[in-house]
């Protein structure tokens, strides 16, 4: 069976894996780069609109990204850090455009209000002081903060008819928000990059084996699941972009780095409707606070979306508690995920989180009528007939092993790199596909570092991301002027 020889494989069809193959592309055409997908399609896992917030996560609404301190005040690094973040990722789709590599914006992309809402004496404290704090910061200058009937009316209408007139609410807009179809951004992606010479799509081909030769080089063999043709791949350099399967894929590659990390699986569901009459009347993400003991990812939202050019209002994310990684994977990934590397970590997490398990339980175990009235504390006036349950995409948290060789659940996403450079893994879940320019630049800075420091490749990257190499957070000249260009060529502004 003859070898076929690559510069670079990524393994998995979603944003990820699409948005380094865009890179690299851009930064090397000469590079010879082979994606393989388990699937028919790509971006239909965790990328897929209805299976992905979508939010563009930006932490505009999203309050579990500032978390109150003990005194009472509000932490906001981490939403100025995923801020920051996203305007990484809005850069390249502007460059994207701009060169006709990407469609239209709003095939993939659409200006849609962030929104939070509260209610109740505490929760409006703590939402007036995360305004105070988040809008003094120049990365959040154009949020606005009321109280008001009147105002939120003109914001949120579904959300305050019929609402109690005594009950004490508290709404924060960013009108330049934004609603994001991952799927059909990686769609157009990968079919660009189809159109390049050196690059091939194996779809339908999951890695049934791979292993790192004794000069360096990987070898992987996939197996088309149509044909049953195998396929033998040599490369320099693998990433494991696959979701929830790359943890899976990260133990089979025996890398140092991988030992001690697990993977919880949680499920998602949404409550869906696509009334014309309902969803008309709501244009805009409204988050709320997450119930006592509900992991993060679980914050309850009301979500204008626009899925493959349809609109929808999704209500939720409701958790379940499942043993797959992938939407479409095997019941036994999470006993197979479990090694003598990690064992400890993972029966130390489950231990010290029985709280998320009851809750994760609880969640499965809902009616629609539960659901439903979850659904009323944002929009008072919805109909059980109105919404439809449906299933969302899987999320693997990471379990990490900490000092001591416990483990704790980590709530964000994560790279892992061999330290020889040649192999890099995704894990973990929110803010994810948001961030996933930045995060690619992580993957690019760790695993072709005497590239980057070329002056062609910083002068492309500088192209591609004119921010890069400096700090949005701390330059608020540089934020100004990248923001008006993003906010312009996408049509948020």
């Amino acid at each position: 069976m003859a070898v076929r020889q690559a510069d670079v494989v990524l393994v998995g069809g979603g944003v990820m894996s699409a948005t380094l193959g865009m890179m690299l592309r851009q930064l090397d055409p000469s590079l010879d780069i082979v994606m393989v997908e388990r699937l028919d399609h790509v971006a239909h896992e965790s990328t897929d609109g209805w299976n992905n917030a979508g939010t563009g996560h930006a932490g505009y609404c999203e309050l579990n990204y500032t978390p109150e301190t003990g005194d009472g005040d509000v932490t906001i690094d981490r939403a100025l850090q995923i801020n920051a973040q996203f305007e990484v990722s809005l850069q390249l789709w502007s460059y994207l455009v701009e060169q006709g590599i990407l469609p239209e914006p709003s095939s993939f992309i659409n200006r849609t209000p962030h929104q939070s809402f509260v209610w109740g004496e505490k929760d409006v404290a703590f939402l007036k002081r995360r305004y105070e704090r988040l809008s003094a910061h120049h990365l959040f200058r154009d949020m606005e903060y009321s109280e008001s009937p009147k105002d939120l009316e003109e914001w949120m209408p579904l959300i305050v008819n019929n609402r109690d007139p005594m009950q004490r609410v508290a709404a924060t807009r960013i009108k330049h928000g934004s609603d994001v179809d991952f799927g059909s951004l990686t769609r157009s992606m990968v079919s660009w990059l189809e159109t390049q010479p050196n690059f091939e799509l194996m779809l339908s081909s999951p890695v049934h084996y791979i292993d790192q030769r004794d000069n360096g080089r990987w070898k992987i063999r996939v197996k088309n699941q149509k044909t049953g043709e195998l396929t033998k791949l040599e490369t320099g350099f693998v990433f494991l972009g696959a979701g929830g399967g790359a943890l899976p894929l990260l133990q089979k590659s025996g890398i140092e780095e991988a030992r001690g990390y697990g993977g919880f699986p949680v499920s998602g569901q949404w409550l869906v409707c696509g009334k014309p009459d309902i969803v008309k009347q709501h244009n805009s993400k409204v988050y709320g606070k997450a119930p006592i003991g509900a992991p993060p990812m679980s914050v309850p939202h009301l979500d204008t979306r626009i899925i493959n050019g349809e609109p929808a209002l999704l209500f939720g994310p409701f958790a379940g508690f499942t043993t797959r990684f992938l939407k479409q994977g095997s019941i036994f990934d999470l006993l197979g995920s479990v090694k003598p590397t990690n064992l400890k970590p993972m029966l130390s997490v489950s231990k010290s989180n029985m709280d998320l398990t009851r809750y994760l339980i609880g969640e499965v175990f809902q009616s629609h009528s539960d659901r439903v009235a979850s659904l009323r504390n944002f929009f008072p006036d919805a109909m059980e007939e109105d919404w439809q349950l449906r299933m969302a995409g899987q999320r693997v948290q990471i379990i990490k092993q900490v000092d001591g060789g416990g483990g704790k659940l980590e709530f964000g996403t994560e790279i892992v790199a061999a330290k020889d450079g040649t192999l890099a893994a995704l894990l973990g879940a929110s803010p994810g596909a948001s961030t996933a320019a930045n995060a690619m630049i992580n993957v690019i800075e760790r695993c072709f570092p005497e590239k980057i420091k070329t002056p062609e490749w910083q002068e492309r990257m500088k192209v591609l991301v004119p921010s890069y190499g400096q700090s949005l957070v701390e330059d608020e000249a540089l934020l100004t002027k990248v923001r008006e260009r993003t906010l312009s060529t996408l049509k948020l502004g």
